[in-house]
C-alpha cells in the first residue's frame, strides 16, 4: 500500500506512519508539502495521505486543517498519536556558541520557543518545508553557524551530531496524525470519533448555540471545536467539531440529520477510530463488553417460551 507523507525521509510523519502497526505493510512515498500529499492522494497516485494534524503545544495545524476544509474531498480513515522529541542538530564539530541561525519547520520552531529564548536569544529562526528537510538541507550545504531543529533519525540520514536532545518547551510534547482516503468509512470499533465542518447560513446571534444544543440534547461528548474563518468575508467563519462515536450510531446519525437540516452546509470529514494507546485499551475493554453482553442476550432469549414447544 503506497501512502504519501511529508517528506523528505526522516520526518516526524513518517516516523508516526511507520510506527502504527495496524496499517500494514505500507510503501512510504516522500512529498514536498502537505497539499502535494493530500493532492497525490485525492488523485489516487497513493492509496493515502499521512499527515500531522494537531500537536499538543500548538494546537491544530492549520496547513492541514484548511486544507481538508476547502480544497480537498478526503476521508479521514484513521489517527496516529506519535510522541515528538525535537533536537538541535547541526553539523560536526559545531558548537553552540557559533549558532546564529537555525533551520526547522514552524510548528516544530513554536514548541521549542522557550528553549531558543533561554539558550539561542536573538538567533533567527528560518523556516523550512519539513523537520527532515532542515536537517537535509543543513546536511548536504556548507552553512556555518546553522543548526537544525529535527528528528535524530534526520541527524543520522544527513550526517548531523545531535547537539542537544528533547529541546521542547513541554515533556507531554505529542502530534496527532491521520491517514486520507478519497473515499471509504471505517466500519465502528466500539472507540470512534467522527470531524465534521458547520458552514452557517448567516452569522446571528445564538447561531453556535444552536449547533451545540443538538449535541448537548444527545449528551454527545465534543472532544473538539474550534472556529475557523471561511475565506469569504472579514468575520465569516465556519466551526471544525470532533466528536465521540461513529457515523452507524443512531444517536450521532440523527445529529448530523438535524444540522444538515438547519444548516448551510456539513462537510463530513469521517468517522474513524480514536488513536493512542488509550483508544486501543477502550476498543479491546469495548469488544469485551459487547462479547459479555451478547451472550447475556443469547441467555435471555434461551428461556423464551415457544408456543408449542414444550419443557
Amino acid at each position: 500500500m503506497k501512502v504519501a507523507f511529508l517528506g523528505p525521509p526522516g520526518t516526524f510523519s513518517e516516523e508516526a506512519l511507520l510506527s502504527d502497526s495496524e496499517l500494514g505493510a505500507v510503501e512510504p512515498v516522500p512529498m514536498h508539502t502537505i497539499a502535494d500529499v493530500l493532492d497525490s492522494t485525492q488523485r489516487g497516485e497513493v492509496d493515502l495521505g499521512f499527515v500531522p494534524i494537531e500537536n499538543s503545544i500548538e494546537g491544530m495545524v492549520n496547513a492541514t486543517q484548511d486544507s481538508l476544509i476547502f480544497d480537498f474531498n478526503l476521508l479521514i480513515q484513521r489517527e496516529v498519536v506519535f510522541d515528538v522529541h525535537l533536537n538541535l542538530l547541526v553539523r560536526p564539530r559545531t558548537s553552540m556558541r557559533e549558532i546564529r541561525r537555525v533551520l526547522t519547520f514552524p510548528v516544530a520552531a513554536a514548541q521549542c520557543r522557550g528553549y531558543l529564548a533561554r539558550v539561542l536569544p536573538g538567533v533567527e529562526v528560518s523556516a523550512a518545508n519539513s523537520t527532515a528537510d532542515a536537517a537535509r538541507q543543513l546536511g548536504r550545504s556548507k552553512m556555518s553557524g546553522t543548526a537544525a531543529i529535527a528528528p535524530a533519525l534526520s541527524a543520522r540520514l544527513y550526517g548531523l551530531e545531535v547537539l542537544e536532545a528533547a529541546i521542547e518547551d513541554h515533556p507531554g510534547n505529542q502530534t496527532r496524525f491521520v491517514a486520507v482516503a478519497p473515499s471509504g468509512v471505517p466500519a465502528p470499533t466500539g472507540h470512534d470519533r467522527t470531524s465534521i465542518v458547520c458552514f452557517q447560513r448567516r452569522d446571528r446571534p445564538g447561531s453556535l448555540h444552536s449547533i451545540l444544543g443538538q449535541f448537548a440534547a444527545r449528551s454527545i461528548n465534543l472532544t473538539r471545536l474550534e472556529s475557523r474563518p471561511t475565506k469569504r468575508g472579514l468575520g465569516d467563519y465556519c466551526f471544525v467539531i470532533d466528536m465521540e462515536g461513529h457515523l452507524e450510531d443512531e444517536v450521532v446519525a440523527d445529529c448530523l440529520r438535524d444540522l444538515h437540516a438547519e444548516l448551510a452546509s456539513i462537510k463530513f470529514l469521517g468517522s474513524y477510530p480514536v488513536g493512542g494507546k488509550a483508544g486501543q485499551l477502550r476498543r479491546r475493554l469495548a469488544t469485551a463488553a459487547w462479547k459479555r453482553a451478547d451472550q447475556w442476550i443469547a441467555s435471555l432469549k434461551e428461556q423464551v417460551m415457544v408456543p408449542g414447544r414444550s419443557g
